[in-house]
């Protein structure tokens, strides 16, 4: 990749971000949120090129971000993955369901997700 993408990582938990961070730092510009409403504002503010999203977070789970998300002008057209310990079928149903590109259970592979990454980057036409 020649240009850094933007990947905006939205997680309640700081270590969550500091390990995905630490995964992503060479290859990526982050950003960070560790809640809805800041993931959010961050989302309107940078434009980043992909979403990393967590579901089970306080006050505003990820769906509620996602819906949000997919319902401005400005904000519908970011690819998001959900990134979530919510690893079951119904879960992984309503994620899609409400517009995710990708719903990726932890613990994940670092291979598998640099991957999947690089292929929505792709489908969407940025990389």
């Amino acid at each position: 990749m020649s240009k850094k993408y933007s990947v905006l990582i939205v997680d309640d938990e700081p270590s969550n971000i500091g390990v995905l961070s630490s995964m992503l730092r060479s290859d990526y510009k982050l950003l960070a949120a560790t809640n809805g409403s800041d993931a959010i504002e961050a989302a309107e503010k940078h434009s980043p090129d992909i979403i990393l999203l967590d579901v089970v977070m306080p006050e505003m789970d990820g769906y509620a971000v996602i819906e949000v998300l997919k319902s401005s002008a400005k904000t519908k057209n970011i690819p998001v993955v959900f990134l979530t310990a919510k690893a079951d079928p119904e879960n992984e149903r309503r994620g899609l369901e409400l517009g995710a590109e990708d719903y990726i259970f932890k613990p994940f592979s670092k291979s598998i997700l640099l991957k999947r990454l690089k292929m929505h980057l792709r489908l969407d036409g940025l990389s």
